[in-house]
């Protein structure tokens, strides 16, 4: 039997994943930080980007796409604090794509440094989400 660790991520609207894992990869605010069963306990900010997580004792990896939030490592159990979390499978190429030109048509007509602050969280977060997507499809 291989170690474990209990992995729970949620948003502010629902509860997204909660089980055990081999191993979980979170992109942390200085960078991909990697978590093994038993990490000294640490909380830090993450950003927009793919959470991955290696199921226990199978051979694949659930993809969660999180736009920002908290990770806290404590003694047996992970928790992700998500400001939004949508499953791998259903995120929407379409859709991250169309939100990433529409941000880079307002970072090119601003109006207001407010407004091209915005415009920058919203390509950042669209980037994430397509990067992810492409993640997902490279394990298929």
């Amino acid at each position: 039997m291989v170690a474990t660790v209990h992995i729970d991520v949620v948003s502010a609207e629902e509860s997204i994943f909660s089980g055990e894992a081999e191993f979980i990869a979170a992109p942390a605010q200085m960078g991909e930080v990697g978590i093994y069963p038993h990490h000294a306990p640490m909380i830090t900010s993450i950003k927009p980007g793919a959470l991955r997580i290696k199921l226990a004792d199978k051979n694949e990896e659930q993809l969660i796409y999180i736009s920002g939030g908290i990770l806290e490592v404590q003694p047996g159990v992970v928790t992700v604090l998500a400001d939004t979390a949508i499953r791998g499978h259903d995120l929407d190429e379409a859709q991250a794509n169309a939100a990433k030109k529409a941000a880079e048509e307002a970072m090119k007509n601003r109006s207001s440094d407010v407004d091209y602050a915005k415009a920058q969280a919203e390509l950042a977060e669209a980037i994430a989400q397509i990067q992810a997507i492409q993640k997902l499809r490279q394990k298929h």
